[in-house]
């Protein structure tokens, strides 16, 4: 896979690789579940550079949340990137008048 990769992509690699539609409730248990190791991790402070290896980290435990994130997004067919496009429009609309 490639080092640089937009959203749109790795949803596509992650639908390719794990599609389940049927599993949204479960991926979305999964993401809560993700979240609380993120927490921990983030008070510790663990990192990929003090630790050495991605594993039990702050940055392992991102992508987590952003996998199962995708995850629902491509059981309910929702182009993550087009959303990011029209919330900033939004977005800019409410905190630049």
């Amino acid at each position: 896979m490639d080092n640089n990769i937009t959203i749109k992509e790795l949803q596509h690699y992650i639908k390719s690789q794990d599609f389940q539609p049927e599993l949204k409730t479960a991926y979305f248990q999964k993401l809560i579940e993700e979240v609380g190791e993120l927490l921990e991790v983030l008070r510790k402070d663990k990192r990929l550079e003090q630790e050495g290896t991605i594993k039990g980290t702050i940055e392992e435990e991102l992508y987590d949340v952003l996998y199962y994130i995708l995850g629902i997004a491509n059981g309910y067919d929702i182009d993550v990137e087009q959303c990011f496009r029209l919330k900033e429009e939004i977005n800019k609309e409410k905190y630049n008048k």
